[in-house]
């Protein structure tokens, strides 16, 4: 087909360019047609701009619809003061087309690209189906473009530190932790089957063991769980491997790293973030007992306090109980809370009910001079329970939770795993309600020093916290067997405004403590040989200590573009159940694929 060429990009004119005749490719963002006028903004990847067709001149206008793809050669011409557009870069300009051609004439669209409001409304899996039509908008390709350079600037960065970039397989072997693997038969043995990595973490220690010494790579990875907002079952992070590393080599590295990019992302894409600043550094158990969970939002202040002690002797019947049972009473201040209405704090407990709590109780915090208010120092509290506690116990619980006049302090009383699980999500909220987790802040905290293992209480035995290979620390190592609760890995999280970003360890490169660990997790020998046979015995021939860390690349840009779904970074992503509409898939294979494989469908009665 022969078609005018380009000679400029759509979003490339400016008022210099005034009187320049030029060729554009693109398609037609919109269409106005307005009788004796006819509009189209034409847009490529380099932005979009006005044209103007006589319908003098043409007689079939009505060809171009929305989306068409066209070529067109005109002149560009300066607008008039009253009609440019300052909301696009090429504003002040428009091409007067002499001639176009339709390249790709389009169908009725199955919705409007060219307004961001209404495709708020359309149904998110309608959009996947047709993604090749979604990705044309401009605000989805920003979004690639954002990407594209974030996986630039960590190569850069790692190339120029001396990292190789290597390509670990995609079928591989299935892990003990098999469950969540995506399997694939393999024809010529029927009943052996590969498995697709959800990371490749044997691969990259293999690769330390080989002398590699610095490692990394973009790696896709596949895990068959749960949709949620911020996973999918395809997903890609930045692999990263050292040797002759501790756990600060690869602290200071990675935090180095994302601040470069993510800074240099925020400058070149005018993005509305502050620039990161150094990481915050917090234990795994300060994490849990300040803000009850191991991925803080540290946006914000509002730590959970803890009156347990303070109310060791009250005689309000539910603490007392829950105290007598060895429980805990903790809570969370709500600044300004004292003012809402009794169906405010309702719907406060109703949503600590949603993740567990037995219930709410509150205490709203007030000047020593309110009438009818309980005092308790140089402040007075008002609430159906206040009643019960002393002056002393109301001024030792306004000391612990740094109360404020105005403030309403929320109580839970519960074990403290179930406390934690309502108060961390209870203090996100009170964060979203007082508008205290800015969006303009990008808050990367690293957590340290998780426990090596935790009891599972359905299977009856300990497992992994991390992941099988990861390290005990070398002044617990001699409780491995004897106390293994108290063990503390040498493991490292980063997180950013309440969310896991990046997972790390430093790994288990001695065979001998690699075999304790599998045995401890209830692995037991022959299984060990079988499952990891090539690991072990690779850790014989001069394994060196090693360790790395491994970000998602996709939570990165959710982040950046303060999307609440990773649907909306990746390109091709699937919906919920791991559908993909656009390619139905996954879908029935014929009966000859099941001969060849060797596998037959059971019935499901």
């Amino acid at each position: 087909m022969s078609f005018p060429q380009r000679t400029i990009g759509c979003g490339d004119l400016r008022p210099d360019a005034a009187g320049r005749e030029v060729v554009l490719n693109g398609w037609a963002h919109r269409v106005r047609d307005l009788g004796g006028l006819f509009f189209v903004d034409l847009r490529d990847r380099s932005g979009i701009v006005q044209l103007f067709l006589d319908p003098s001149r043409f007689a079939n206008l009505q060809e171009i619809r929305p989306e068409t793809c066209l070529a067109v050669r005109g002149r560009v011409e300066r607008r008039s003061p009253e009609t440019v557009n300052p909301k696009i870069p090429t504003g002040e300009v428009e091409v007067l087309v002499d001639e176009y051609q339709v390249l790709g004439p389009s169908k009725p669209l199955p919705f409007p690209l060219s307004d961001e409001e209404q495709m708020a409304q359309v149904n998110e899996e309608l959009r996947i189906k047709h993604r090749y039509l979604d990705l044309r908008r401009p605000s989805m390709l920003r979004r690639l473009q954002i990407r594209a350079s974030a996986v630039r600037r960590i190569r850069a960065y790692l190339d120029a530190r001396g990292f190789l970039e290597v390509e670990t397989p995609i079928i591989t072997k299935s892990t003990p932790e098999g469950a969540r693997d995506y399997l694939v038969p393999y024809r010529l043995d029927p009943g052996k089957f590969y498995a697709l990595p959800q990371s490749p973490q044997q691969y990259k220690q293999l690769l330390m063991v080989a002398g590699i010494e610095k490692y990394y790579q973009i790696a896709k990875c596949f895990r068959d769980e749960s949709q949620r907002s911020d996973r999918q079952p395809e997903f890609t992070q930045l692999d990263l491997e050292m040797s002759f590393v501790v756990q600060e080599d690869v602290l200071q590295l990675m935090e180095d790293l994302t601040r470069q990019v993510v800074n240099g992302l925020i400058e070149e894409f005018g993005l509305d973030k502050r620039p990161v600043g150094p990481f915050a550094r917090i234990s795994y158990d300060e994490s849990m007992r300040l803000y009850g969970c191991d991925k803080p939002d540290l946006r914000f202040g509002l730590p959970i306090f803890d009156v347990t002690g303070a109310l060791s002797a009250c005689s309000f019947g539910v603490f007392r109980s829950t105290i007598d049972s060895g429980g805990r009473i903790r809570g969370l201040r709500y600044p300004g809370g004292a003012h809402l209405s009794r169906k405010d704090v309702s719907q406060l407990e109703a949503f600590a009910k949603t993740f567990g709590a037995k219930g709410l109780a509150t205490l709203s915090v007030v000047p020593a001079d309110v009438p009818d208010a309980v005092p308790a120092g140089g402040l007075a509290v008002k609430g159906s329970i206040a009643k019960f506690f002393t002056a002393d116990e109301l001024q030792a619980v306004l000391r612990e939770a740094a109360a404020e006049p105005g403030d309403l302090l929320c109580f839970v009383a519960d074990r403290y795993g179930a406390g934690n699980n309502v108060l961390y999500r209870l203090r996100n909220e009170i964060g979203d309600r007082c508008g205290l987790r800015d969006r303009r802040e990008l808050n990367f905290c690293w957590v340290l020093d998780f426990p090596l293992v935790e009891w599972d209480e359905e299977t009856g035995r300990w497992s992994a916290t991390h992941h099988p290979f990861t390290s005990p620390k070398a002044e617990d190592l001699a409780f491995l067997e004897s106390d293994p609760a108290r063990v503390r890995a040498d493991c490292y999280d980063i997180v950013c405004n309440g969310v896991e970003w990046a997972s790390g360890s430093i790994r288990i490169h001695r065979p001998d403590v690699q075999a304790r660990v599998f045995s401890l997790l209830g692995i037991d020998e022959a299984t060990q040989k079988e499952r990891f046979g090539h690991m072990l015995e690779a850790f014989q021939y001069g394994a060196p200590p090693h360790g790395g860390i491994a970000p998602g690349i996709d939570r990165l840009i959710m982040f950046l573009t303060d999307d609440e779904n990773i649907r909306e970074v990746i390109a091709f992503p699937k919906v919920g159940n791991g559908y993909d509409p656009l390619m139905d898939a996954p879908s029935p294979i014929d009966a000859q694929q099941w001969e060849e494989i060797g596998l037959r469908l059971a019935d499901p009665g």
